[in-house]
């Protein structure tokens, strides 16, 4: 069984969208904002490059604000190792 990564997922036809990783129940709320900076931090740096850039700063500032939103209200802040799912 060959095992993908996220960041695999998302330049294949699976590709999430920053407020689909925000919103994903399998992640914690720290797993969702250390991808969404990697993602900002790619977003950035993409123009100087010269590469394409696949998603807006602003679309992942509004996901990590639902990160943050969520988690302040005590959503993902466990693992689904719990049981939880």
């Amino acid at each position: 069984m060959v095992f993908d990564t996220l960041k695999q997922r998302m330049c294949g036809k699976d590709q999430l969208n920053p407020m689909q990783i925000a919103r994903h129940t399998l992640f914690t709320a720290r797993e969702k904002l250390d991808l969404l900076n990697q993602l900002k931090g790619e977003a950035i740096g993409a123009p100087v490059d010269g590469q394409p850039v696949a998603f807006e700063p602003q679309e992942i500032d509004d996901a990590i604000a639902h990160v943050r939103e969520g988690a302040s209200r005590g959503v993902g802040t466990q693992t689904v190792l719990r049981g939880d799912y």
